[in-house]
């Protein structure tokens, strides 16, 4: 399957009363995929604050994989994921 790979700023919340968190997600989609659809994946992603998408464009694998390498780093993302985790 071909891919296509896109860059997307969230905002996300549960930081505290009117605050929030700005993180920049990479993802792989399916090849065809329109922003529309990039946009929609990424409303849905856990933690993510309604209509809190910033930014979304297409982007090349060699961003794609420095922005994942970043994301794995991110303490923010590690905690959501860790406490998604322990949730379930």
């Amino acid at each position: 399957m071909e891919w296509s790979y896109w860059k997307v700023v969230c905002k996300y919340g549960h930081v505290g009363i009117g605050k929030e968190v700005s993180v920049a997600r990479h993802l792989r989609l399916p090849l065809g995929t329109t922003l529309l659809d990039v946009l929609e994946v990424a409303e849905n992603m856990p933690g993510v604050k309604n209509k809190g998408i910033y930014l979304g464009k297409k982007i090349t694998f060699d961003e794609f994989s420095v922005g994942r390498q970043d994301e794995e780093q991110n303490f923010y993302l590690n905690n959501l994921k860790s406490f998604t985790a322990q949730s379930a």
